[in-house]
């Protein structure tokens, strides 16, 4: 939901820490808003990729509306990163025909995830992230985890920044891959 001004350095010192690298999905706002982030996440060796302009569910989007959303949300994740992304992870998960060809004429691959941390809320901690996300973690799966803030849980990131080591601990006991996922050969 980044770039977060605070939330994104502190997950990407968490990721440095833990010797991974990760797929951001931006919002085009925020990228505009805080370019020097963006290039930070790049100079880091991260992925960068489209979470949409604004992070708002386009269930109930026209295709001609969501088609430029995405494309301003590419463009301005290209300029700012020098990299033309290739993933859409639709806000909220909420997928409708309009936002699949969207991300088709944007000429962006859609993505899901298959564990997640549910690190949003106020109640969120490293341990509860963790018990989350490994509870669907599996070979060849995508871990969902938020470096940006959360409206209703302000500095929620903090929790996600501090369950990463012991994320990337249990997957290399899994013997499981962590990285972007251009890493993984999609």
């Amino acid at each position: 939901d980044g770039p977060h001004p605070e939330g994104t350095p502190c997950v990407l010192r968490a990721l440095d820490a833990a010797g991974v690298r990760a797929t951001f999905f931006m919002v085009g706002t925020e990228v505009e808003r805080h370019p020097g982030i963006v290039a930070d996440v790049v100079a880091a060796g991260h992925e960068v990729a489209v979470h949409g302009w604004e992070h708002r569910s386009q269930l109930m989007t026209t295709a001609p509306s969501a088609v430029r959303d995405l494309r301003r949300a590419a463009d301005v994740i290209a300029r700012t990163s020098g990299h033309r992304p290739r993933w859409f992870r639709p806000p909220y998960g909420s997928m409708s025909a309009a936002s699949l060809v969207a991300a088709r004429a944007a000429g962006l691959r859609t993505v899901l995830w298959s564990s997640w941390g549910r690190d949003w809320g106020s109640d969120a901690t490293a341990a509860t992230i963790h018990g989350s996300v490994v509870t669907g973690l599996l070979d060849g799966g995508t871990v969902l985890l938020h470096d940006g803030e959360s409206p209703s849980s302000p500095g929620n990131w903090s929790a996600t920044a501090a369950a990463i080591e012991e994320l990337v601990g249990t997957c290399r006991e899994r013997e499981l891959e962590v990285g972007c996922l251009a890493d993984h050969g999609l």
